[in-house]
C-alpha cells in the first residue's frame, strides 16, 4: 500500500468537499470547546469541594473527671478507627485559649470558672471526607467511653455530596450527548466523501484493492479533521483562560487553571472523534452500498 497515495486521497478528500470538511471541523472544535469548558468547571469545582472537604474536622468532646492515662487510652482507640489519619488533644485550658481568640473574652471573667470539657480534634484521611464515611466514623466513636458529644458539619459535607453528585451527572450526560453529536457529523462528512467516489472505488475494488486500501484514505481524511478541530479548540481554551485570570484576582485565577497536558488531551480528544466518525462512516456504508 502506497503511504504517498494514501495522503494524496485524503489531502484531495478536502479539496473536494471542502465546506463539508469545514463544518467537520468547526463542529469538532465547537464540541471539544463546549466539553472542554465543562471540564474546566467540573475539575476547578472538585478543586474548590476538596478545598471546602480538607477543611472538614471532627471534634470529640469528654466527660470529666479523666486521668492522664484514660486520655491516652481513649486517643489510641480514636486513632484506631478506620479514616482517622490524626488526633490532636486540646485541654480544659487550651480550650480556653481557643474561646478567647474566637469570641475576644476570657471566660473565666465571664463565668468565673471554666466550663469548657476536654476534647480530641480529629482530622480524616483523604476519601473519607464524605457524609457517609464521616457518619461511620461517628457511629464508631460514640461507642467509645467517656465521649460524650462529637460534632462535625454534618449539613456542609451533605450538600457538597449533593451538589458533586448533580455536577458529575451533568457534565457527564452533556459530554456524551456532545461527543456523539460530533460522531454523528463527522461520519456524515466521510459518508459524503465515499458516495461522491462511488464509482471509481468500485472499479477499485473490481482490479483487486484490498478493503484496507481503500478504507484507509477516509479513516485518514478523519483524523486529520479531528486533529484540527482538537488544536482548534484547545487553543481556543487557552486563550479564554488566560484572558479570565488575568481579570481575576490570584485567588480565584488559581481556580480556573489547567495543566498543559488538558490540551493535549483535547487536541487528543479531537482526533479519536474523527477517527471513530470515519470508522463507523466508512464500515456502514461501504458495507451496505458495495459502491454502487
Amino acid at each position: 500500500m502506497s503511504l504517498s497515495y494514501t495522503f494524496r486521497e485524503s489531502i484531495s478528500g478536502f479539496k473536494r468537499a471542502r465546506l463539508s470538511s469545514f463544518i467537520s471541523i468547526v463542529t469538532i472544535s465547537i464540541s471539544l470547546l463546549l466539553l472542554g469548558i465543562f471540564a474546566i468547571i467540573t475539575v476547578n469545582a472538585s478543586r474548590f469541594i476538596e478545598t471546602l472537604r480538607d477543611k472538614v474536622e471532627m471534634e470529640a468532646f469528654l466527660q470529666e473527671p479523666l486521668t492522664r492515662q484514660e486520655t491516652i487510652e481513649i486517643q489510641k482507640e480514636i486513632s484506631a478507627v478506620e479514616g482517622v489519619q490524626s488526633v490532636t488533644f486540646v485541654s480544659k485550658e487550651e480550650a480556653a485559649k481557643l474561646f478567647k481568640q474566637e469570641f475576644g473574652q476570657d471566660i473565666g471573667e465571664v463565668l468565673d470558672f471554666n466550663p469548657l470539657p476536654p476534647s480530641f480534634k480529629i482530622s480524616l484521611k483523604e476519601g473519607y471526607k464524605t457524609s457517609r464515611n464521616v457518619q461511620a466514623i461517628h457511629d464508631r466513636l460514640t461507642k467509645i467511653k467517656q465521649i460524650d458529644n462529637i460534632i462535625y458539619r454534618k449539613k456542609l459535607l451533605e450538600l457538597i455530596d449533593e451538589r458533586t453528585e448533580t455536577v458529575h451527572s451533568l457534565t457527564l450526560g452533556l459530554g456524551v450527548l456532545v461527543s456523539l453529536s460530533a460522531i454523528f457529523l463527522v461520519s456524515n462528512t466521510i459518508r459524503l466523501a465515499i458516495y461522491a467516489k462511488r464509482r471509481l472505488l468500485r472499479t477499485m475494488e473490481l482490479v483487486g484493492a484490498t478493503a484496507g486500501f481503500i478504507r484507509l484514505p477516509f479513516l485518514l481524511e478523519g483524523i486529520i479533521q479531528g486533529f484540527v478541530g482538537g488544536v482548534v479548540a484547545a487553543g481556543v481554551l487557552y486563550i479564554l483562560l488566560e484572558y479570565t485570570s488575568r481579570l481575576l484576582s490570584e485567588e480565584f485565577a488559581a481556580y480556573i487553571h489547567m495543566e498543559p497536558v488538558f490540551y493535549l488531551i483535547v487536541a487528543g480528544a479531537g482526533t479519536a472523534l474523527g477517527l471513530v466518525g470515519s470508522i463507523i462512516s466508512v464500515v456502514r456504508f461501504m458495507k451496505l452500498s458495495r459502491f454502487n
